[in-house]
């Protein structure tokens, strides 16, 4: 599980940069800049859930080896 995380960080990551560079800062909120726009915030709320499940997996496993 901890290793498909990181694939997905890793993949949101690629697309958030791939994305990044289709934007137009002249005209933002217009055609491709749009879509660019969408994907990188998609790709950003990717990778903040995957580092929350990763914490919480790791959190899992240290109240795990208290009991």
């Amino acid at each position: 599980m901890k290793y498909l995380a990181y694939i997905i960080i890793l993949i949101a990551f690629a697309l958030g940069v791939f994305n990044a560079t289709k934007l137009n800062f002249n005209s933002l909120f217009e055609g491709e800049s749009i879509t660019g726009l969408i994907t990188v915030l998609a790709s950003l709320c990717a990778i903040v859930l995957m580092l929350i499940l990763l914490t919480v997996k790791r959190i899992e496993a240290k109240v795990k080896n208290k009991k």
